[in-house]
């Protein structure tokens, strides 16, 4: 039986090894499958067919987006970690800074990043000269 990791065994396979009356080892040798998977499945010996595969994680901030867009369009050069202490104080949400990130990536946001003493739009670079490979433009 070609199985691959990751994928789930047929619905078949599960009423066959349910069916079989026999020890767990022989079943297994039998349908070539795990020991594991034959113990599993008649532990859920009252279930029919497999559950729904559910991963869906309730999004957090999902009731802050109105006040975290506007937070962020007030004062966009704050950082995330300011903006999870923001949350934390006033929605009282505590939220990691990836998570947070995310939140506003999905949202299209971002924040406006400069550092001490520069200014957004500088380039280190003499003209002619593209910033990735410091190679001349020729025209």
């Amino acid at each position: 039986m070609g199985w691959r990791r990751g994928r789930t065994y047929g619905q078949g396979l599960h009423d066959w090894v349910l069916a079989a009356d026999r020890p767990v080892r022989e079943v297994a040798r039998r349908f070539a499958v795990g020991e594991s998977y034959v113990a599993r499945a008649r532990q859920q010996r009252g279930q029919v067919s497999a559950g729904v595969q559910c991963n869906y994680v309730f999004l957090r901030l999902q009731r802050l987006e109105r006040a975290l867009t506007g937070r962020v369009a007030a004062a966009p050069e704050q950082t995330l970690t300011q903006l999870c202490q923001w949350g934390e104080a006033e929605h009282d949400v505590r939220v990691s800074p990836t998570a947070l990130w995310k939140t506003l990536g999905r949202l299209g946001l971002t924040l406006k990043k400069i550092a001490p003493g520069r200014r957004a739009a500088t380039c280190r670079c003499s003209s002619g000269t593209t910033r990735l490979g410091r190679r001349a433009v020729q025209t």
